[in-house]
């Protein structure tokens, strides 16, 4: 898929089936969403646990209504058929993975779209940083942590975290430019060592792919928009649907419109 089609574009190849994979370096310059979707009764709560929880869950917009399928803030979307992968849970377990949810759709569903660390991908790129990510062509690595989120009724768990690695000055860079862009998770909450926030091994991520981390870099963990899903597994709404890992809504807002100058 060539990176630099425009948003429209690429969600057209999404909905059409011709792109159902990973949107890590595509559509640069354009702010991409994590999805949660579940069913009105369990929307307030989590609500409240994004507005809790706000550099895991950045919440960027909300359907207006039950049942509908358009994010009109985000761009000309059918939330049914735009996102190259979605995750379906009974539940609270994860029963399917499928490219299209138009066949489930209920008339009670809320569709919330949270910021992506993606989007502040570009930013350290266009600094001169190496995403080791994009530049080895891979999903980013995610993690799960024992860092506790703040609870709201039912919805509780631990964070989950992407991973970028550095060397210590551009770590530090890193921090300084990510600050800037609190509403797609902001300043990582961790660097150095993994087994400090509960993660044993760099190798073997929770979600997404590994990277190579050479002995002169810092891993980086930034809050990741996947942690909803973990606390999908614990409230056990018994519907929900969620986007794959790494397979992103990618909207029609401009990265620079997050961004605090």
């Amino acid at each position: 898929m060539r990176p630099d089609l425009t948003p429209a574009a690429l969600r057209r190849a999404i909905r059409s089936g011709e792109f159902t994979g990973n949107t890590s370096g595509l559509a640069p310059g354009y702010v991409q969403c994590n999805l949660t979707i579940l069913p009105a009764e369990w929307a307030g709560d989590f609500l409240r646990f994004c507005q809790a929880n706000p550099r895991p869950c950045p919440l960027l917009a909300v359907s207006a209504t039950a049942g509908d399928t358009a994010l009109p803030l985000l761009g000309d979307i059918d939330i049914r058929s735009d996102v190259p992968s979605y995750r379906v849970f009974h539940d609270g377990v994860c029963s399917d993975e499928v490219t299209d949810i138009t066949g489930l759709w209920r008339e009670d569903l809320v569709t919330f779209a949270l910021g992506c660390s993606f989007s502040f991908e570009e930013a350290l790129l266009a600094d001169g940083l190496e995403v080791r990510n994009v530049s080895e062509g891979v999903n980013v690595p995610m993690y799960r942590t024992d860092i506790d989120c703040a609870a709201a009724g039912p919805f509780h768990g631990k964070m989950v975290v992407s991973m970028r690695p550095f060397k210590a000055r551009d770590a530090i860079r890193a921090v300084q430019i990510c600050t800037r862009f609190p509403q797609v998770h902001g300043a990582p909450i961790h660097l150095g060592d993994p087994a400090l926030i509960g993660i044993e091994s760099l190798a073997r991520p929770d979600y997404g792919d590994a990277v190579t981390v050479a002995k002169d870099e810092l891993p980086v963990f930034w809050a990741c928009g996947v942690t909803p899903q973990v606390a999908l597994e614990a409230a056990r709404p018994p519907f929900a649907i969620t986007h794959s890992p790494g397979h992103m809504l990618v909207s029609d807002l401009r990265n620079s419109q997050l961004a605090i100058l």
